[in-house]
């Protein structure tokens, strides 16, 4: 894989610019947008950087760090999934803080946000005190965005607890977007001034790259990344009338600037120190930037992979027809079609070929893998197994230079776990899915040494790209990423079953 970014780099600059920023204050309210750790966007789009460069980032920066969880109440009532991990928020909080303790990073708590009695939400409030979780509540904040002296009042931030932190820096996170991130952010900057102490606010985003060109690629890709959230990027207008700079930041950022700067305004009783959103953030990932053309191409194949989430979404119902419409119209800015993803057009020549010898009118299942050598090579779904194991089987036998005559599975192993499944736990379908499958391999590499160098090859799907021609189940989705592989999906269901579809 071609590398355009330095990683090392990046980490030295950016944990640098925090540090600087801090000293301003007695304390810094950072508010971390983006996935803090498994940022696979951004390792996709940047090739070199690190997934976990920012919980690493915090890691150099330990000792003055401590985090705070944001959670909307709303979104826990709705029981809204993470998309990436396919689980729910609630218990994506759980396993932020499990990760960020593997780390040895302090959590200092958990804000229930926009709080109004909601039952669910009540329930995960008494999971986390009964586990030892430090929780607070805020309730939305009344007079909220154009009140600015209800919001800058008792009535307002005043009304909500101040959350005790004990260290410079309080990174404020959250499983997802529009969680309370800011508004936590201006609730404890109200609170510290009331007490005297100077605190200030940053923020740091890693998309859209500010020093980067507005319609590059990179740019591009992180609109294709937000399109349900109807993000666009834009000049930071207010950064070009006081520094005569061009930089790029959001929609959203541009548009509440003005508001955000009142609030911090009659906050601190000075005018502000930031002129543009721009100025607000500290995010310098641009600067790690070391080969723009890599990034380009990275970027591009990004928006291919995000326009058939995307349309897999829209066949699922998730999106609706304007949100479609937008990808569909972000491809076409930069002539880019489905086929440029090289796994694409062999998955379908075996899914037609298949068709034509079972003689069906559906489509028929199959998926493609490039390796690392650039090999494709394919599998297809049958009563056994899903097309995504039997690619899986298929890869790791060309990696091991095993005949494809040659069983890994022996047929001694395999009825009876599909006898278990199909019979006795009553499954509709009885193929078995990439997990049931490995997990199968493992029990026959225990006597078969031909299988054990087999599941050995696995470590080398890491970073392959995969095109199925129907879509994927989301337990096959997580194996998929488990393996570090990148699997996209046509939106075509595997059968005609509207609940044993998979």
């Amino acid at each position: 894989m071609k590398i355009g970014f330095d990683h090392k780099k990046y980490l030295e600059e950016q944990s640098k610019y925090i540090l600087e920023r801090v000293n301003n204050y007695d304390k810094l309210y950072l508010e971390f947008g983006g996935k803090l750790l498994s940022d696979l966007h951004a390792k996709r789009v940047l090739p070199g950087f690190d997934e976990n460069a920012k919980i690493k980032l915090l890691c150099k920066l330990r000792e003055k760090v401590e985090v705070i969880i944001c959670v909307y109440a709303g979104d826990i009532e709705r029981n809204k999934i993470r998309g990436d991990f396919g689980i729910p928020y609630d218990m994506e909080t759980l396993r932020l803080i499990d990760d960020l303790r593997s780390y040895d990073l302090d959590v200092n708590s958990v804000v229930i946000t926009r709080y109004n009695g909601e039952a669910a939400t009540t329930v995960f409030i008494n999971k986390l005190e009964r586990r030892g979780i430090k929780v607070y509540i805020h309730r939305e904040t009344k007079g909220y965005p154009t009140d600015v002296d209800t919001i800058v009042s008792e009535e307002g931030y005043g009304q909500n607890p101040y959350i005790e932190t004990t260290k410079p820096i309080v990174v404020v996170t959250a499983p997802g977007p529009a969680s309370g991130k800011l508004s936590t952010c201006l609730n404890q900057l109200y609170h510290e001034s009331k007490m005297g102490k100077i605190a200030g606010y940053s923020k740091f985003e890693t998309f859209p790259v500010w020093n980067v060109p507005l319609r590059h690629p990179l740019n591009i890709a992180y609109e294709a990344a937000t399109v349900d959230l109807k993000d666009v990027n834009m000049i930071d207008t207010f950064h070009f009338d006081a520094y005569g700079e061009v930089a790029v930041s959001y929609n959203r950022d541009i548009e509440t600037f003005p508001v955000l700067k009142r609030i911090i305004e009659k906050i601190t009783g000075q005018e502000s120190v930031y002129k543009s959103p721009t100025d607000m953030g500290v995010n310098r990932v641009g600067f790690g930037i070391i080969d723009d053309e890599v990034v380009r191409e990275a970027s591009k194949q990004e928006i291919i992979r995000r326009y058939f989430s995307t349309a897999c979404d829209f066949k699922k119902g998730y999106l609706d027809q304007e949100t479609f419409d937008r990808m569909k119209y972000i491809m076409e800015e930069l002539e880019l079609k489905q086929e440029d993803r090289r796994v694409v057009v062999p998955a379908r020549e075996r899914s037609a070929r298949l068709r034509k010898e079972l003689n069906k009118n559906e489509v028929c299942s199959a998926v493609a893998l490039e390796l690392p050598d650039g090999t494709i090579v394919t599998g297809k779904g049958s009563e056994e197994m899903a097309s995504t194991a039997a690619v899986i089987l298929n890869a790791i036998k060309y990696l091991a230079n095993i005949s494809d005559d040659i069983h890994l599975i022996s047929p001694v192993i395999l009825k009876p776990i599909i006898d278990l499944k199909s019979k006795t736990l009553g499954g509709r379908n009885k193929a078995l899915n990439c997990e049931e499958i490995l997990i199968a391999l493992s029990i026959c590499a225990v006597t078969n040494p031909t299988a054990q160098f087999a599941m050995d090859k696995l470590s080398m799907l890491k970073n392959c790209q995969a095109h199925s021609t129907t879509m994927v189940s989301i337990n096959d989705e997580q194996v998929f990423r488990k393996l570090g592989i990148d699997i996209t999906s046509d939106p075509e269901y595997a059968s005609d079953n509207l609940y044993y579809s998979n």
